[in-house]
């Protein structure tokens, strides 16, 4: 049975995830509009993560006998002044995210919630990746600088990117996450 002091923090964390999907979407459709598809793509692709992670914790809350509390999310940021800033927005954003899930691990110790502190390694596991992606993907920008061909290349690869539903949300056994 979740504490209510931990179940209201991660509902508040469920909230912050879609917040994240959210935001993505608003990224994805950002580049759309100015003819970077690749670069919709990658995020249409993080918005469905973001998805995924808010519904483990979503499942958690549940599976431990506690009740989910959606909040309203709040409008996210829908202009970036260039190909690069929805990328650093990304990263800030990942690093705040990371702040969170340290805090959230760091509760469930001191309530010596073992079942949520494991669930949310996954997690500290996970956010070094969501920190890394986007941040390799900015400095490749950052290099290409005002070369046209080189974001046109970048944007190839960028759509070539696939959602595969992490293990942690599918049961599988194989996979060593998402």
């Amino acid at each position: 049975m979740l504490s209510k002091r931990m179940q209201d923090a991660l509902n508040k964390q469920i909230n912050a995830e879609l917040y994240s999907g959210y935001l993505y979407l608003s990224m994805s459709a950002y580049y759309q509009s100015i003819g970077l598809p690749g670069f919709a793509n990658w995020f249409f692709v993080q918005n469905q993560e973001e998805q995924a992670h808010a519904q483990i914790i979503y499942n958690h809350v549940i599976d431990r006998g506690g009740r989910v509390i959606l909040a309203q999310i709040e409008a996210p940021q829908t202009d970036w002044a260039n190909a690069a800033a929805p990328f650093e927005h990304a990263v800030e954003h990942e690093k705040r995210v990371t702040a969170m899930i340290n805090d959230l691990v760091a509760l469930a110790q001191e309530e010596k919630d073992f079942a949520s502190n494991a669930m949310l390694q996954w997690f500290v596991t996970e956010q070094v990746e969501e920190e890394k992606n986007p941040t390799d993907i900015l400095q490749q920008i950052r290099m290409i600088g005002d070369a046209p061909g080189g974001l046109f290349m970048l944007d190839r690869q960028l759509s070539t990117r696939v959602f595969t539903p992490p293990a942690i949300l599918t049961g599988s056994k194989t996979e060593a996450g998402g």
